[in-house]
């Protein structure tokens, strides 16, 4: 609740915190937008493959050229402006950067950069979550390991998720469910590039003329992204999934503490959970395509728990939204400003040397999924693409079936065929072991996956 007091003494000071941003596409112009108007932040400089495009994002959100001119990051630290230019790792290794932001949503890229700002002693902020689904665990320890903060991205939905939970555990609540809410149908996880811009209600040439990339917003709609962020918050909150992954029931923010509640409980009206404890998304629209009565497709919840009959009153004597035996409330957000509030993150690091989230442990993995059925010596396209979703799943289970996380799908062979619907695992691909990403994913999958199972057990039921 101090940061702004905190980024105010660092500029009084003129000593501001120094950013490194790697990747400056939509998340990172959001960003830019606002860190331009927060005192005691300097963007020391900006890492992108098309510097040119970079600048072209930086006068589109308001900001001078001369802001802009430093010729190399020394002189962008003499003269408080910015360099702009495509070498990443200069300006991580740069003695004056103190916070990282990875924007690029790159996986291999991530680690490369998560890698690097542990070895130069940097805070890293991993807007990447498709590089913190497939190694964040690792990632952030190796970063507590060498004294630097590790943080998921504030704006960004796991990391909201992340301080929803935290509020209700720190009030004595026991978190039941928490998540985010999205458009889902079950016949998503077979859009591909050329069919999602009909789910969307757009035209190709409308959606080209917009700029959209539609790999990208078809990850949005085929169930990857939503795999992708519910591994984050697993990790990072202690929370599990359900055996069979994300389930997407349909609800409105009023039917939340009665629908995502363990199906266990309430006979015929019990709810949807496989257990207290779980990640979830909701659907903002019913089965047959009508929308949901007050949704929550841009926000986050969680749903917590009454632990007494004292507090079970307190929750009717103040209004609160709950099941119909009044034991189990919710917390929600009905929105998230995505890179407009990054910087909470970007501070929260480098001046209080915590992080916005962050993962403790690896209980959940984004496990590439068939499409349709794919045949042997087909290339998988990865993320949003023709041939693969990410679905949810149990890292315990994705260990022992050695499934492909949906991160290392992308410009692979298959050696056999896969039946639509079924998981592709690591035995299923032809997979380059020297990468740096399959080794530090293999790493990762030795060092939590050697894990007793008891000390598994312990883990999941956090």
């Amino acid at each position: 609740m101090n940061l702004h007091k905190l980024l105010l003494e660092r500029d009084a000071a003129g000593k501001p915190l120094r950013v490194g941003l790697i990747g400056a596409g939509k998340f990172g112009s959001m960003f830019l937008a606002q860190a331009r108007r927060t005192p005691g932040l300097h963007v020391l400089g900006i890492a992108d493959l098309a510097p040119e495009r970079a600048k072209a994002s930086l006068a589109h959100v308001g900001w001078p050229p001369e802001s802009v001119s430093a010729r190399s990051i020394g002189e962008a630290v003499d003269d408080g402006t910015t360099w702009v230019g495509e070498d990443a790792q200069a300006l991580i290794a740069h003695p004056a950067t103190d916070v990282v932001i990875d924007a690029t949503g790159h996986p291999p890229a991530g680690i490369a950069h998560a890698l690097a700002a542990i070895a130069n002693g940097k805070h890293i902020v991993m807007v990447n979550v498709e590089a913190d689904a497939l190694a964040g665990p690792l990632l952030a320890q190796k970063a507590r390991a060498a004294g630097i903060v590790y943080s998921l991205a504030y704006g960004d939905q796991p990391a909201l998720i992340a301080e929803q939970v935290d509020w209700a555990r720190a009030c004595g609540f026991d978190v039941i469910a928490a998540g985010k809410g999205t458009k889902y149908l079950p016949d998503y996880h077979h859009s591909t590039p050329e069919t999602v811009w009909t789910h969307y209600g757009l035209t190709p040439e409308q959606a080209r003329q917009g700029g959209l990339n539609p790999q990208m917003f078809n990850s949005f709609l085929d169930g990857t992204k939503s795999a992708i962020e519910m591994t984050a918050v697993a990790n990072a909150t202690g929370l599990t999934p359900a055996p069979d992954g994300l389930c997407f029931p349909s609800c409105g923010v009023d039917d939340l503490p009665r629908v995502l509640r363990p199906m266990a409980e309430g006979g015929a009206e019990g709810g949807r959970l496989h257990h207290k404890g779980q990640v979830e998304v909701v659907s903002s629209l019913e089965r047959d395509g009508r929308p949901v009565f007050r949704d929550l497709r841009w926000g986050v919840y969680v749903v917590f728990e009454a632990p007494s009959d004292y507090v079970e009153r307190c929750f009717a004597e103040y209004g609160l939204v709950t099941d119909p035996s009044g034991r189990y409330s919710v917390l929600y957000k009905p929105y998230h400003l995505i890179g407009l509030e990054l910087g909470i993150s970007v501070a929260s690091a480098g001046l209080r040397l915590e992080p916005t989230g962050a993962p403790t442990g690896f209980r959940g993995d984004a496990v590439a999924t068939a499409k349709r059925d794919l045949a042997a010596g087909e290339m998988l396209d990865g993320e949003g693409g023709f041939t693969v979703w990410g679905k949810l799943m149990p890292a315990a289970d994705s260990l022992r079936l050695g499934g492909l996380p949906i991160g290392l799908a992308h410009g692979v062979k298959l050696r056999h065929p896969i039946k639509a619907g079924a998981a592709v695992r690591w035995s299923d691909v032809v997979v380059d072991e020297t990468s740096e990403a399959v080794r530090v994913r293999r790493e990762m999958e030795a060092a939590f996956g050697a894990a007793p199972t008891t000390e598994r057990q312990r883990l999941n039921a956090e």
